[in-house]
């Protein structure tokens, strides 16, 4: 029937996974991913979706994987040149537009053009 399952059949995927075991034992960080290209890299043709369930049957998963631990950082460092602080936070004066103060920000806008698509 085809709900029960055919013992008598020999392993279709038998090859592909003796290689699997060599690539386990040669690389044992190689995941899903590096053993899909690796036996691509050897002449079989293999998807990753079935390179993963071998992987599950064999129990040949990795254990030693870890994530990055930093947090995204965007600073690159000082980019073009900053003017002096003359001001030092010391807002207040007596005297009338002694201190003028003021912040550039760029901003790059867009305007359509005579089709009516937006470009810089």
């Amino acid at each position: 029937m085809y709900w029960q399952k055919r013992f008598d059949r020999e392993n279709p995927d038998q090859k592909i996974e003796e290689e699997m075991l060599k690539i386990r034992e040669k690389h044992t960080n190689y995941g899903c991913l590096r053993i899909t290209k690796e036996l691509r890299n050897r002449g079989f043709h293999v998807n990753k979706k079935k390179v993963q369930r071998l992987i599950r049957k064999l129990g040949i998963e990795v254990q030693s994987f870890t994530r990055k631990s930093r947090r995204y950082r965007s600073y690159r460092g000082k980019i073009g040149t900053i003017a002096k602080n003359r001001i030092h936070q010391r807002f207040y004066t007596s005297i009338y537009h002694q201190k003028i103060t003021t912040d550039t920000t760029e901003l790059k806008y867009f305007e359509p053009d005579k089709s009516g698509t937006i470009r810089e």
